[in-house]
């Protein structure tokens, strides 16, 4: 064997048990914490294939890892499969109806992104065998990317030191190397106590914590307009002190996410924001206390390691959409606007065509101008080892992030795209393994990056993950 090519026929060779394993986790959404089921069949899929398996990783439950091969450089291929709330929806049908009213779905294509990374892992593992070559694969299934910054837990736990270098994915609308750009983030509760009091018999007396809050949330919209623009504010109220209107409510809650281009920036927003929280406090006379929750740091690119898997995403070419494929996604695009699909395209540098369902064209290194982007925990990794990520094509092109149209595009044609997927990351695994120099050319490019630019995990030590207990189903 011993040529990258022969990769892509061992992906082949296993897709089919790794899209039973996509569909599995898919008709099983589980969020932040909670993914026992997905990650005891990733588990035992690893164990199928022979992979030395490591569970409770970092102390997370539902954190899990498998090793082959012996010796030589170790590569990372990173998964995930926690789903998003409120997003249940059935699968194929281009209108939105529930499969469980309120509950979670897969809006994110998780489903597809962990078992597309465990397809390339596995197909990497036969590939050392075969040749008898050095090198260890690993695949990380990683929990809580949507708020619980489960990578950043594993960044600090060691769980990626001895490891030469990472490859990842995400489900989209195009193919091409993810352009290295994500925005750092913290998410924070405020907590405000007050004193309850009769609203009217003795309003002197109470002090409210919910007019805190909503003062707060006034304060940080004046701050707006004196951030830098690529940086984001969100917030939701979590707890109003109760529901009763003649009651002063003594407790209110609020959870904050801050986003701000890069870790310093982004620590410098986050103490602003505190400082208005402090000044909300002051003028209530309520008293607050904040914790942080989860964060993420912003990505950190590596040219080599783009040039290299650009050059096998060309070689591997397009996924093999038909025109079936093409005319289901036709009918989702139905159901969103010119604006979702003029989006679409331009988040990759693309000019808007129309008429096209399904992606058929390559995008190319560093397209998009980096203005529609959110945060992954994928760039805490990348803070500390080299690292690289692509994005594949499961979905019409206009769909909207985190909806319910990509829920229901969670299972064919998706299976081409994510099989695509695993044949690019395997590829450029087996490439590095077969070429050290190329390891080495990455790593030169990440210590020249982060020169005098020292590493601050946003997730301070004292923060535990928000670790959700199995429940019984």
């Amino acid at each position: 064997m011993k040529n990258s090519d022969d990769i892509s026929d061992l992906v082949d060779d296993k897709a089919p048990r790794f899209a039973e394993l996509s569909d599995y986790v898919w008709d099983v959404p589980e969020t932040n914490y909670e993914e026992y089921r997905s990650s005891a069949a990733h588990a035992e899929l690893l164990e199928a294939e022979g992979f030395r398996v490591t569970r409770n990783v970092a102390n997370i439950p539902t954190a899990v890892m498998g090793e082959a091969g012996e010796g030589g450089p170790v590569i990372a291929i990173l998964g995930e499969y926690d789903a998003l709330p409120g997003l249940s929806q059935v699968a194929g049908l281009a209108e939105q109806k529930a499969v469980t009213e309120g509950g979670n779905g897969h809006g994110c294509g998780h489903n597809l992104l962990g078992s597309g990374s465990l397809l390339a892992a596995a197909a990497v593992k036969d590939y050392l065998k075969a040749n008898n070559l050095q090198g260890r694969v690993r695949y990380y299934g990683c929990p809580a990317e949507e708020g619980g910054s489960s990578k950043g837990f594993m960044v600090r736990a060691g769980v990626f030191d001895d490891v030469d270098i990472a490859i990842s994915w995400h489900p989209a609308a195009f193919v091409g190397v993810n352009n290295p750009i994500s925005l750092a983030c913290n998410e924070l509760n405020f907590h405000f106590t007050g004193r309850a009091s009769h609203a009217a018999a003795s309003p002197h007396l109470g002090r409210s914590a919910l007019d805190a809050v909503e003062l707060m949330n006034v304060g940080v919209n004046y701050l707006r307009e004196h951030m830098p623009s690529t940086a984001r504010i969100h917030y939701a109220i979590t707890d109003t002190g109760g529901h009763a209107p003649n009651v002063v409510q003594a407790k209110a809650s609020v959870r904050y996410l801050i986003r701000s281009r890069t870790l310093p920036e982004l620590l410098e927003l986050v103490a602003r924001v505190k400082d208005v929280a402090a000044g909300a406090a002051l003028m209530t006379g309520t008293s607050v206390r904040s914790r942080i929750v989860s964060g993420d740091a912003n990505l950190v690119g590596n040219t080599p390691l783009e040039t290299l898997m650009h050059s096998h995403i060309e070689r591997v070419g397009l996924p093999a959409f038909d025109e079936a494929d093409k005319a289901t996604a036709a009918k989702f695009q139905e159901t969103f606007s010119q604006a979702d699909i003029a989006t679409s395209f331009g988040r990759f540098g693309l000019k808007v065509r129309k008429g096209v369902s399904l992606c058929d064209v390559i995008f190319p290194p560093d397209s998009g101008d980096g203005t529609l982007v959110g945060s992954t925990d994928v760039g805490t990794v990348s803070w500390v080892v080299p690292t690289v990520q692509m994005r594949g094509a499961t979905y019409a092109i206009g769909t909207p992030g985190h909806s319910w149209q990509l829920v229901a595009q969670g299972k064919l044609p998706a299976h081409k795209g994510m099989t695509h997927a695993a044949k690019v990351m395997a590829s450029t695994a087996v490439d590095l393994i077969l070429k050290p120099e190329l390891i080495a050319e990455a790593k030169a490019d990440f210590t020249a990056r982060l020169e005098g630019t020292p590493f601050i995990n946003p997730i301070p030590d004292d923060v535990q993950p928000d670790i959700r207990e199995k429940r019984d189903v």
